[in-house]
């Protein structure tokens, strides 16, 4: 039975913090929507906005509302370091005794954190939104989520909920917790998995984007499915390594084949040779396959090695230090 979490209401309870890139079309809406639904709580709480070096108006945009509400609070980085890093700025400056990562797009409902809230106040340290169904979203796009999910699960040692994003509710012991791992190629929501508290999933209907374009095309996908592969998992090296040995033993059983084959009259020496040569481009396939799989992971332990901060503020609104 989960104990009631005890909550200091003289301290901001809740902060809520939205990475922005590009999103000026649907911040405005945002805002409304996110206070209305924090004002229904009645608790103290603060907005964290993360300006990932937008190219558009979002950035005014922004400081209008901080201007207007100084609940809401601007952090602007110097360019654009991603979406995972703008999501551990705003975790860095929360000050709640809960944070809730939403994206700006309104794809996952505000309407959803009271619920998430609840949860948390009943001794939960991990609420995340676990989605029913997709609006909006492409067959493609729904088909390669689902495998990689449960491929991503069927390769780590973490078990991370499938059909799940960032959108989700961490206590104030798990974000410090979270904030000690500061690697630079990073899968949030793997990470917090990793660390093991106590979670609960609360299910929504996830919708259409409110407006605008989607801020994680093909490649970026393919580039956090990277990340979070081998963040959590030795197994490519591992896969690696078995198919080279099964391919070796295969093309000496078919070099063998081949040379009896040939010797027989079955096969010229034109046939032979191209035998020959297709094995010797498969074991070069294979090597260079190998060798790429072991650079990813040493790119990785370089970029840690060279200690570089995640990322750059160029500036902060309404925060008081």
């Amino acid at each position: 039975m989960d104990e009631e979490r005890i909550i200091d209401p003289d301290t901001t309870v809740c902060s809520v913090v939205v990475p922005l890139y590009n999103e000026e079309e649907v911040i405005g809406e945002t805002y409304k929507r996110l206070t209305a639904v924090m004002e229904g709580e009645n608790i103290p709480y603060e907005i964290v906005m993360v300006n990932d070096g937008s190219r558009d108006a979002t950035e005014e945009l922004a400081r209008a509302i901080c201007a207007a509400d100084k609940r809401v609070k601007l952090i602007n980085f110097s360019r654009n370091f991603g979406h995972q890093t703008a999501i551990t700025a705003g975790m860095d400056a929360a000050g709640g005794q809960c944070v809730v990562v939403i994206d700006a797009d309104l794809q996952d409902p505000p309407e959803v954190i009271p619920e998430m809230l609840e949860k948390w106040r009943s001794g939960i340290d991990v609420v995340y939104g676990k989605r029913i169904s997709r609006e909006g979203e492409t067959f493609f796009k729904k088909f390669t989520a689902k495998m990689f999910y449960r491929t991503l699960n069927k390769m780590t040692d973490v078990d991370i909920p499938v059909d799940t994003g960032d959108f989700r509710l961490i206590d104030r012991k798990v974000k410090d917790a979270l904030l000690q791992v500061r690697e630079h190629n990073r899968y949030v929501r793997g990470i917090v998995s990793w660390l093991g508290f106590k979670t609960a999933p609360v299910e929504f209907e996830r919708q259409k984007r409110f407006a605008g374009t989607t801020k994680y095309p093909l490649k970026k996908m393919l580039k956090l499915a990277k990340d979070a592969l081998l963040s959590f998992s030795f197994k490519p090296l591992k896969l690696a390594t078995g198919t080279g040995i099964f391919l070796v033993c295969a093309s000496i059983i078919y070099l063998i084949v081949a040379l009896i084959l040939g010797i027989c009259g079955v096969l010229g020496t034109v046939g032979l040779m191209f035998v020959v040569l297709a094995v010797a481009l498969l074991f070069q396939g294979i090597t260079l396959i190998t060798i790429g799989i072991q650079n990813e992971y040493m790119a990785r332990m370089y970029d840690e090695a060279r200690a570089r901060p995640l990322y750059l503020i160029r500036d902060r609104v309404n925060f008081s230090d």
